[in-house]
């Protein structure tokens, strides 16, 4: 069994930034990714990083301004998050893959950019 705790959410203003965390406990998972879901839209995702190697991939709405990594020893995945927009509002979810799917989550932690 995986489980995903995220923290780091929070109200920040345009420009601004802030760091997620997702912590994990449990067996080894092959990759993680963070995905956002904003008040009436789908799900999407937002940026994955493989734990061995570390190769990351991101939404082209969120390149050159989001940065995923881990941390192996701690077993935390992050999400550094410039730039702020109030589009990047939205519930952001930690997400761990087996099997080449996504199934475990986290309970998701609120971001909101607003001035």
């Amino acid at each position: 069994q995986v489980q995903l705790v995220e923290s780091g959410g929070g109200l920040v203003q345009p420009g601004g930034s802030l760091r997620l965390s997702c912590a994990a406990s449990g067996r080894t998972i092959t990759s993680y990714a963070w995905f956002r879901r904003a008040p009436g839209k789908e799900r999407e995702f937002v940026a994955a990083i493989r734990w061995s190697g570390g190769s990351t991939n991101y939404a082209a709405s969120v390149k050159g301004r989001f940065t995923i990594s881990r941390d192996n020893a701690k077993n935390t995945v992050f999400l550094q998050m410039n730039s702020l927009k109030p589009e990047d509002t939205a519930v952001y979810y930690c997400a761990g893959e087996s099997a080449n799917t996504y199934t475990y989550w986290g309970q998701g932690t609120q971001v909101t950019v607003s001035s």
